[in-house]
């Protein structure tokens, strides 16, 4: 169907120049639903003629079988092509140049090994031609780099390529028993009028390729015609380098279109629609799932950042809360290394909380031990907050000093060591007072002024005993005074022999001598001994008195 409703027309051109042997040959086969168009080109020894007629028979034996334009079977034909070189029984290792063109009539594809050349013409221009597989591509290649328009570029290639001595020193050929890597193009869409030339190097080697350009543009639909003209510009070269050719036209006239091109593309429409629905949801859904993600990431990194900020301004109830935000949000997204990194945030974060709340309350002891555990988390944490945490373990090591010097003021206070207590004292308030601890320096002052009340109180009591002491040594002189006193009347009473008397001081005398204690076992002995004699000698001289009255008194 597809051959009957277009027109694809044929020619061929094959001349052996001053050599019995044609080492050139072109086939094709032309099938209801596919084309092959085969070019060989023997190269160099194969003097027996037969390389290019067994690889072009391959390859239509090949089509025959199996008629496709897929990439990989243009693969198997080249193989089976080369194959079939290296397995033939030769004089000479058989080897080759090939061009395979497969079209489906709306399409063209071709292969190619070697040197034999692919062009596609339309309306009067070249717009598809293959690659050179030479040495001399690659070299003319870098002399070109310099030149900046394409088309002059492309004219400057040609020409050198044609004419350079390693044009046939080819990468890739038929023959090749190792690294074989044929050249399989893309497809091509063809339009009407299109025109297809496949040729030897014996033809594109003489031939300028604007002159073959010039001869399409004024091409009928008649290939022959082409080919003729091609064959005169070839033979007006009147080259002595002039030899073995081979020429192909194919004219697309007329591209076969599928009548239910229409019909399958309205069908095709209609099945794609649902599927292009289902589609967009998934990808609606998709997108959506992906930005809120997006926005979770940025959510997460922006709470992070202003974690940072927060450590940075030393205000870590802040740090704290968008730390939570960022680490809870890194749990949902599943971001095993930033929620690693934000969790040794959050432990530093957490360290210094507790530490500032016991330094807070006043326990010491607790936050010095919390800094010092924070110091050690900033290792994880970039060695954020190091600083902040090194000045407060410093102050609260002042605060811990400052009570360190007032209990043991008070250890030495409590050893009756009041001086060194008191210099004990003086410093903690000095501390305190440097680094504006109130209460230290409150508990400081408490400190020195009851030790100075403690020491005005002792002065003030040794002063009262002193005073005691002083009072009773009078009284003891006042009262032996007094004593002594009552005594001498005493005695001068006895003198004059008024012995009731001199008895009354005695009396009195004793009485003030037993009142004096100069030391709680010691009385004035002496005084009351002699008083005690006095005593009894004054009471003798009264009984004597009193006997003389009595015996006056019976005379």
């Amino acid at each position: 169907m597809r051959k009957q409703n277009s027109e694809f027309k044929t020619a061929l051109a094959l001349e052996s120049i001053k050599k019995l042997t044609i080492t050139d040959a072109v086939s094709f086969v032309e099938l209801d639903d596919f084309a092959c168009y085969v070019i060989a080109s023997g190269i160099d020894d194969d003097i027996d003629g037969k390389s290019a007629r067994i690889a072009c028979d391959t390859v239509a034996a090949m089509f025959l079988e199996s008629p496709s334009m897929k990439k990989r079977t243009l693969k198997k034909f080249m193989r089976s092509a080369n194959k079939a070189l290296l397995d033939a029984k030769s004089k000479m290792k058989l080897k080759a140049s090939i061009t395979i063109v497969v079209t489906n009539y709306s399409k063209v594809r071709y292969a190619q090994a070697g040197n034999t050349r692919f062009r596609l013409y339309r309306n009067g221009f070249l717009i598809q031609k293959s690659k050179d597989e030479s040495l001399a591509m690659n070299l003319v290649a870098k002399e070109s780099t310099l030149i900046k328009s394409s088309v002059v570029r492309n004219d400057f290639e040609s020409e050198k390529i044609r004419k350079h001595r390693e044009r046939h020193n080819l990468y890739s050929y038929l023959g090749q028993k190792k690294d074989f890597k044929p050249l399989i193009s893309k497809k091509f869409k063809l339009t009407n009028a299109d025109v297809i030339s496949i040729y030897s190097k014996g033809f594109w080697q003489l031939v300028d390729e604007n002159e073959v350009i010039d001869i399409y543009k004024d091409a009928s639909d008649d290939p022959q015609e082409s080919i003729i003209k091609l064959e005169e510009l070839l033979l007006s070269k009147q080259s002595e380098t002039l030899e073995q050719y081979a020429i192909a036209n194919i004219f697309v006239n007329k591209i076969y279109r599928n009548p239910n091109k229409l019909r399958k593309i309205k069908k095709t429409i209609m099945t794609i629609i649902p599927i292009i629905l289902l589609v967009a949801l998934i990808a609606f859904i998709f997108i959506n799932q992906r930005n809120k993600k997006l926005d979770k990431i940025e959510t997460m990194n922006n709470s992070f950042t202003n974690a940072i900020e927060y450590i940075h301004m030393d205000n870590y109830i802040r740090a704290e809360e968008e730390n939570k935000i960022a680490l809870n949000l890194a749990i949902k997204l599943k971001d095993d290394a930033m929620k690693k990194e934000i969790e040794n945030y959050m432990k530093l974060i957490e360290s210094i909380i507790r530490a500032d709340n016991s330094l807070l309350s006043e326990d010491y002891v607790q936050a010095f031990a919390f800094y010092q555990e924070a110091i050690t988390r900033t290792r994880y944490a970039d060695n954020m907050g190091k600083e902040y945490l090194e000045k407060k373990l410093e102050t609260t090591s002042i605060y811990l000093s400052v009570y360190d010097y007032i209990n043991l003021g008070d250890s030495l206070k409590a050893n009756a060591n009041p001086v060194e207590a008191e210099e004990k004292y003086l410093t903690a308030r000095s501390l305190a007072s440097a680094v504006y601890f109130d209460k230290g320096r409150v508990e400081a002052n408490k400190a020195l002024e009851l030790l100075y009340e403690e020491e005005k109180e002792e002065e003030e009591t040794k002063a009262k005993e002193e005073e005691k002491e002083a009072k009773e040594e009078g009284d003891i002189n006042e009262s032996i005074e007094n004593s002594l006193t009552l005594l001498t009347k005493g005695d001068e009473s006895f003198g004059e022999g008024d012995y009731i008397t001199a008895n009354v001081f005695y009396l009195s005398a004793l009485q003030a001598a037993q009142e004096v204690i100069v030391d709680e076992k010691q009385v004035l002995e002496k005084e009351i001994t002699i008083i005690d004699q006095k005593l009894k000698l004054t009471s003798q001289k009264q009984q004597e008195l009193k006997d003389k009255e009595k015996q006056a008194l019976d005379n």
